[in-house]
């Protein structure tokens, strides 16, 4: 299996998390978003022009919840996604919400202090700033209030759901992003840099 990445994408690094802790090997296939020619080659392979990408033979999927629960499925002694109907659609639910909500507002602040001035499109913009932190410091609460007595976002094990939303933190520095008031989201965050897959997967940021 393939996966097109970046090693600066979020969400490319959301399957890299989930085949590794599966213990699924992926040939990893660099994509320069700055190169026209990569560009075009990604649009190929999905019409959206967005990473990651995953073909397995001529099954070609896009989208990275959706990979991360296929690689799932092709595990089938696997623990990150549970089989329980009802632990499934929690899961279910924290992962659809990372991607709607928090990953969003974190695009908002780590667009405008970081790649905005790296592509030269000028100074960050206080409107965009001030609703960015806005939405964060929303949805931050949300996390921090479901992780409290619990060490996992969908229990005490983890599972997709974490792994859906521990790659919106890579910029958290970078990115300034306003979270260290929620103490149970730190700790949280603590436990996933810990981890040794989050460390095998790190990048220059």
């Amino acid at each position: 299996m393939r996966l097109y990445h970046n090693p600066l994408s979020s969400n490319a690094r959301r399957v890299q998390l989930t085949a590794q802790l599966l213990g699924i090997e992926l040939e990893l296939v660099h994509v320069d978003l700055a190169s026209d020619a990569d560009r075009r080659r990604l649009q190929e392979i999905n019409p959206n022009g967005k990473l990651p990408v995953l073909t397995d033979g001529d099954f070609v999927l896009w989208e990275s919840c959706a990979i991360m629960q296929y690689l799932c499925d092709l595990a089938p002694e696997q623990t990150l996604y549970p089989l329980d109907p009802r632990a499934r659609a929690d899961v279910n639910r924290w992962m659809f919400w990372a991607c709607q909500h928090f990953a969003p507002a974190v695009g908002v602040l780590t667009y405008e202090n970081i790649w905005k001035g790296m592509m030269g499109r000028g100074e960050a913009d206080p409107r965009e700033l001030a609703r960015g932190e806005r939405d964060l410091l929303q949805f931050g609460a949300v996390v921090d209030a479901q992780l409290a007595g619990r060490e996992w976002m969908a229990g005490q094990s983890l599972t997709l759901a974490d792994l859906a939303l521990a790659p919106s933190f890579m910029y958290i520095e970078r990115g300034r992003l306003p979270l260290e008031r929620f103490p149970n989201l730190m700790a949280w965050w603590a436990r996933i840099q810990a981890l040794p897959v989050w460390q095998n997967t790190s990048t220059v940021w």
